[in-house]
């Protein structure tokens, strides 16, 4: 991710990606790099998990806000699906500004700006008593929110090489997990403090999130080259799967390169469209597990938070499990590891939605620890594929290529449809369509397969010219 477009970085802002710093010695890079690689990912874990304290916790106090009559269902749609369009749009393009941008200013501003947002909605009246208003300032948080991913997916590519980025990655994804575990336990701790009064599951997050973003800020670094360290292909003698061409920016606009390897890249867009459907399932499940438990099966408001928090715990396990899986049994291969979750989806999703009324509460819990399980392992692995099947000078822009259409798409059909659904058809007709979103993301998945082999071939033949 060179600097070299002198039109546009004639003035360095202090945003900027710093300039290479003169090469250490040979004992210093031995002495720093392995200290240097656990501390940048400590940063880019805890502060992601930041960004989860504060993304949408309009979800989590729905239950309350019905109760109250302050809004209906469609509302409260409305609202979340505001957080994940503009989400989906700023992963996008904040990565193109990020993927020129110091990620250890990058991710810890958003973070603050974010904590800002969710204040506002604590502490001004005239937020909460509009929908549009409410919904305006969502929009603006999930703005903010974009600034997570792509300064993370930026050092995940930078500090750590293809043979190991399966399983690295899959760690830092479990950071969704544990913040959107915190934010459960963080929002029921406000809520039991101030007799829940239903703005604690906003203020008291954002206060957290505000210390993370020091936390990160001391402990994250941009690329080796700026502390002096050489690249990561170097360091651990692995070349990346895709060559990074930087002359192209001496000769073409950074637009022109996304172009180029983003939008009339095939895999990209299959990737892209497959997100749409694994997003739909994750959010279609996760965002309405509070109001499913307690309509459905009479649960109750904490149970029905109880049940949003074990979703996420599952994740974690599923995330790890499934990186792990994809590098060491599919040998690398993250097509045919998606499929193989996907079919676990489906088929606990379909008895999550067939169990009968009366059924107990903790195998209702079971159904949803495995679909959490499955449905976060491709989640993880399409930002993955979409880093891993991309030049490093476009790879977070890449995956918010994939996650402008899974956020957008996906995340408003699991919010809005979801919603329309169950308001006009019920609980059955939603989850059968769900069980079909299952099936259509499979087939898109398979369907880069074969592209993914050829690529895996090229890797080993490069890997064997190296050694």
């Amino acid at each position: 991710m060179s600097i070299t477009e002198k039109p546009l970085t004639q003035k360095r802002s202090w945003l900027s990606a710093p300039p290479p710093a003169p090469r250490l010695d040979e004992a210093e890079v031995k002495h720093r790099y392995p200290r240097l690689r656990l501390q940048v990912f400590l940063g880019i874990f805890l502060g992601y998990a930041g960004f989860y304290l504060i993304r949408n916790n309009i979800s989590l106090v729905s239950a309350i806000l019905l109760d109250q009559g302050r809004i209906d269902k469609v509302g409260i749609g409305v609202i979340a699906n505001a957080v994940l369009i503009s989400y989906g749009f700023s992963k996008f393009f904040m990565a193109m500004v990020s993927d020129r941008s110091n990620a250890r200013y990058f991710l810890p501003l958003g973070l603050f700006l974010s904590a800002l947002a969710n204040l506002a909605v604590a502490f001004v009246p005239a937020i909460s008593a509009s929908v549009t208003v409410f919904a305006i300032v969502m929009f603006i948080n999930g703005w903010f929110q974009g600034m997570g991913w792509p300064p993370s997916g930026r050092v995940l590519v930078h500090w750590f090489s293809t043979n190991e980025r399966g399983w690295k990655t899959s760690i830092w994804n479990c950071a969704h997990n544990v913040g959107g575990m915190g934010v459960g336990a963080v929002s029921a701790w406000g809520l039991a403090i101030t007799a829940n009064d239903w703005h604690s599951a906003f203020w008291l997050p954002a206060l957290v999130a505000i210390v993370v973003a020091i936390i990160a800020f001391v402990l994250i670094r941009d690329t080796p080259a700026s502390v002096g360290l050489p690249p990561i292909e170097e360091y651990r003698d692995d070349p990346a799967k895709v060559e990074t061409d930087t002359s192209e920016l001496e000769t073409s606009s950074y637009w022109q390169v996304v172009v180029q390897h983003v939008f009339k890249n095939k895999v990209m867009l299959l990737l892209a469209f497959a997100n749409v459907f694994v997003y739909t399932l994750r959010y279609g499940v996760l965002n309405w597990v509070p109001t499913y438990l307690s309509e459905v099966h009479g649960a109750s408001v904490t149970g029905g938070i109880a049940g949003f928090s074990l979703f996420e715990l599952a994740g974690l396990v599923g995330t790890l499990a499934c990186g792990w899986i994809s590098d060491h049994v599919f040998g690398g291969n993250r097509t045919r590891t998606g499929v193989t979750f996907l079919i676990g989806v489906g088929v606990f999703l379909a008895a999550y939605w067939l169990a009968p009324v009366g059924t107990p509460y903790w195998l209702l819990m079971v159904f949803l620890f495995f679909i959490g399980a499955f449905i976060y392992g491709p989640v993880m692995l399409i930002g993955l594929q979409a880093i891993d099947m991309s030049a490093a000078n476009v790879a977070g822009t890449s995956a918010g290529f994939t996650g402008l259409f899974g956020y957008v798409l996906g995340a408003t059909m699991a919010s809005s449809g979801v919603g329309f659904l169950a308001q006009h058809y019920g609980w059955g007709v939603t989850y059968g369509a769900l069980v079909g979103v299952v099936v259509v993301a499979i087939v898109l998945l398979a369907l880069i397969g074969p592209e993914e082999k050829r690529l895996m071939a090229e890797h080993a033949g490069k890997s064997e010219h190296s050694h």
